[in-house]
């Protein structure tokens, strides 16, 4: 069972999707906060396996609730928006934010997102990924030196992932098992001291193992 808390200044919006994830038989909403403070205090006093998260709330908003929640607590955070700049998106994935999904996307996405940030997985809506991490890469740091603490074939695992690719897409162009992939995965989060796939991305780009506006 995967426990959500729900955080967003909208009662219509909190209920709604209360109602949306009731019939889901794996997730179980916990919880709800009208904003950012509401937020970090119930994520800490329910310990929900998933929060989600609106950006624009009072007193504090998404993106720095995100920064206590993922500092307070071992919760994930989804954050769900109507506003799709890339400033937010940025903001929230640096953060802490495991995922960043539309309010507009399909009723039946959230339920799947919220599966998809528990495991850890990347998720970032397509219509965002890609110049959501290439725009603000161009303004990376360089090499960073926990890279070389990965195998060779580590590295080229985080060049796939952060390139948006699936394990299975992964395994694929580097001609190895799905379970091959996901141990390497498990192995950079860790050396990298990363708490998932998002984060992993992010630094592959600023670090300048993937160069922006490439696929080589």
């Amino acid at each position: 069972m995967i426990d959500v808390l729900i955080a967003d200044d909208q009662a219509m919006v909190r209920d709604g999707f209360a109602a949306i994830l009731g019939v889901e038989e794996d997730v179980r909403v916990v919880g709800s906060a009208a904003d950012g403070v509401e937020a970090t205090e119930a994520a800490v006093r329910l310990a929900p396996d998933v929060v989600v998260m609106d950006v624009r709330m009072p007193r504090m908003d998404g993106i720095d609730a995100t920064r206590q929640v993922v500092a307070r607590t071992s919760a994930r955070v989804l954050i769900l928006t109507t506003f799709d700049l890339d400033e937010y998106v940025y903001r929230a994935v640096t953060s802490g934010a495991s995922g960043f999904l539309l309010k507009d996307a399909p009723r039946g996405r959230l339920a799947e997102a919220i599966r998809q940030v528990h495991r850890g997985d990347m998720l970032v809506d397509q219509v965002v990924t890609r110049r959501l991490v290439e725009r603000f890469a161009r303004a990376g740091h360089g090499d960073d030196p926990r890279l070389g603490m990965l195998t060779a074939r580590e590295r080229e695992v985080l060049r796939e992932l952060a390139r948006g690719r699936s394990n299975v897409e992964i395994g694929e162009a580097l001609f190895v098992g799905e379970a091959t992939v996901k141990t390497h995965v498990t192995s950079i989060l860790r050396k990298l001291g990363l708490r998932d796939r998002v984060q992993a991305v992010v630094l592959a780009y600023e670090a300048g193992l993937v160069v922006p506006g490439t696929d080589d």
